[in-house]
């Protein structure tokens, strides 16, 4: 009997689960309303193209739930109910269940000029004259992965933080004393990077350098998926599939934003 009762129960989820995905209304995605290159409420980020993409091939109206990207994100949006993708989070976000990857991207060298090679990693003498900006993020502002491997490497006067939080993202802080001419470097999250130095009037070059062997538990590049509510797995395999069906499409928007990809093996 017990079996049978878990059987029913069973079959009882998994019809809701499809009664909700095919009732389901519109598309609904949870945002940050002044995110670029992400999101923004006109939807001129690069999730709110891929969002409409994934509305278009679903055939289902486009509804954002708008909340700054800040503490407590998930739990005021997907978990108040008022929408059921986010597009773009780590692989492995715990408040989600998520895709596969539809990217992958890691902090980027932005360099002012290319008359030379740029850094083959970081034991290059220039990373130590260099002055060079990073990010700093979270309540305590502790610096991103790069910020470890210049300390590791000797470079620690010449390094400026920028925090995350500020009327401005740090990424366009950055750019902007890059082309006041107070940085010679900065090492900046792939999406910002490209983004910010395509906006930049002083011409800006990407490279990746890859972090040192010694600085294992500070990855440097993340594979990026898109989140849904956990346990509607309805709704997971359904973008699974487009993925895995439009990811040229998806990749062409992510070329127009300069976003940087790198292999999934690379750290």
């Amino acid at each position: 009997m017990k079996r049978c009762a878990a059987a029913m129960l069973a079959l009882a989820a998994l019809g809701a689960q499809a009664a909700n995905d095919v009732e389901r209304p519109a598309l609904r995605v949870c945002a940050d309303p002044d995110n670029l290159p992400y999101s923004h409420a006109q939807r001129s980020g690069f999730e709110n193209r891929i969002a409409q993409l994934i509305a278009d091939d679903f055939g289902l109206p486009l509804e954002y739930a708008w909340l700054p990207d800040l503490r407590g994100f998930v739990r005021k949006t997907m978990g108040a109910g008022l929408c059921d993708l986010i597009i773009g989070v780590p692989v492995g976000f715990e408040r989600t269940m998520n895709t596969r990857p539809y990217y992958r991207s890691s902090y980027m060298l932005v360099e002012r000029g290319a008359d030379s090679a740029p850094p083959r990693d970081f034991a290059d003498e220039r990373l130590r004259r260099w002055r060079i900006g990073v990010q700093l993020v979270g309540d305590d502002l502790a610096t991103t992965p790069p910020g470890h491997a210049l300390a590791q490497a000797g470079a620690t006067d010449n390094v400026i933080g920028f925090p995350i939080a500020g009327e401005q993202p740090a990424a366009a802080r950055i750019v902007q004393a890059m082309a006041r001419g107070e940085l010679d470097a900065a090492f900046v999250w792939g999406p910002q990077a490209g983004w910010y130095a395509r906006q930049s009037a002083l011409p800006l070059h990407l490279h990746y350098v890859p972090p040192p062997a010694t600085l294992k538990e500070q990855p440097f590049s993340f594979a990026i998926a898109m989140g849904v509510r956990r346990g509607d797995r309805a709704l997971r395999d359904r973008v699974d599939d487009f993925i895995a069906r439009r990811q040229p499409d998806i990749d062409r928007i992510l070329g127009e934003y300069g976003v940087p990809r790198l292999p999934k093996e690379v750290r």
